[in-house]
């Protein structure tokens, strides 16, 4: 009897080349759109797109029709404000910067998805990520980078428990994008030239600040930039329009480039200092999971990404309590970013990851 397995489909050429791959592998293939978006009016759903848009129902209908497998739109809207939107605001106003990508991967698109999914039977669900799972001979399950480091998202992905990708197929990860692209149009797929989407979904213009304030309830108040030292150097718009490591917008002029090197929420200030004050040899992280291994004893040696496009630097991870370790870098690394995650790589797997404090 065939395997039946539940596509989370975005309307995006990645998870339509996957249900079409596992198609070719023999699978019973069932395509899902998760309705995520909160807003109801259409001109604006249509417009804000990316993965949660009405148009992503409506390319993802037409590539399930033109693969002929059944398609439906399950309703994940509570799931997503609860764990993606509000998490994303908090964490703003508590002067983190959050990545909202990784807790709707772990919360929304598996654990609600995959809920849903074994609920009706499915044996596993997939996605258009390029990663690849593996059973390794500790026998944990683990993310492999994918097949090409141009498109490499298993940072993002470090948050998976084991029971999730021990159901988890992503067939995509053994191809490259332009392959990828080239099966789509070779299938007549009508998504086969569409782009990424590159911004946060449920904030398409990109202003964050302007999106908490509508949404939180909250006024955010002007504050003090200070220097390092204490000393009040301008004006600022409210703690959530800036980031660590942050040079553009912020309106001091200074003779010479200047950045944010720390959010005080307390106080709300934003501290300036000057352009290498925001290079640091160590880290702390909390909320871990570990993939590739149960946890760490003592010390233990990996290849560290801060953010997502950051290409990874080596450092010494130790554990400090059960769910705390410190990370020292070899050499500096640039914005160290609370709310962010660091995300271990042990070689091409991931070992574990948590959230930077």
């Amino acid at each position: 009897m065939k395997k039946k397995v539940v596509v989370g489909m975005s309307g995006g050429v990645d998870s339509s080349v996957a249900a079409w791959l596992l198609l070719q592998k023999g699978y019973d293939v069932m395509g899902v759109t998760m309705q995520i978006w909160q807003d109801e009016v259409p001109e604006q759903v249509e417009e804000n797109g990316g993965c949660c848009g009405l148009s992503a129902v409506d390319d993802a209908r037409r590539v399930a029709s033109r693969l002929e497998i059944p398609y439906y739109v399950m309703n994940f809207k509570q799931d997503f404000k609860e764990n993606v939107i509000d998490y994303f605001m908090d964490e703003y106003l508590k002067g983190h910067t959050p990545n909202p990508c990784i807790a709707c991967n772990r919360y929304v698109k598996w654990e609600s998805l995959l809920k849903r999914s074994m609920d009706i039977g499915a044996d596993y669900i997939a996605t258009g990520h390029y990663a690849r799972i593996e059973k390794l001979p500790n026998g944990r399950y683990a993310l492999r980078k994918s097949a090409t480091s141009a498109k490499d998202q298993t940072y993002a992905l470090y948050n998976l428990t084991q029971e999730q990708l021990s159901k988890t197929l992503m067939p995509v990860g053994e191809y490259t994008k332009d392959q990828i692209r080239t099966f789509a149009e070779e299938l007549g797929l009508p998504v086969a030239h569409k782009p990424d989407s590159q911004e946060i979904c449920f904030v398409p213009d990109g202003d964050y600040a302007k999106f908490i304030e509508e949404n939180s309830g909250k006024k955010i108040p002007e504050g003090n930039f200070v220097w390092t030292d204490g000393t009040v150097i301008g004006k600022h718009k409210g703690i959530t329009h800036y980031t660590i490591g942050q040079r553009k917008g912020l309106g001091l002029a200074m003779g010479r480039p200047v950045v944010v090197t720390e959010i005080r929420p307390e106080t709300g200030e934003v501290v300036i200092g000057e352009a290498d004050a925001v290079f640091r040899t160590t880290l702390r992280a909390d909320r871990l999971n570990w993939m590739s291994v149960p946890d760490i004893e003592g010390e233990a040696r990996f290849l560290a990404k801060i953010r997502y496009n950051h290409s990874g630097s080596m450092c010494t991870v130790r554990k400090i309590e059960e769910d705390l370790v410190e990370c020292t870098f070899d050499e500096p690394v640039r914005a160290v970013t609370p709310g962010q995650a660091v995300v271990f790589y042990d070689g091409d797997y991931v070992a574990g990851g948590g959230t930077i404090l």
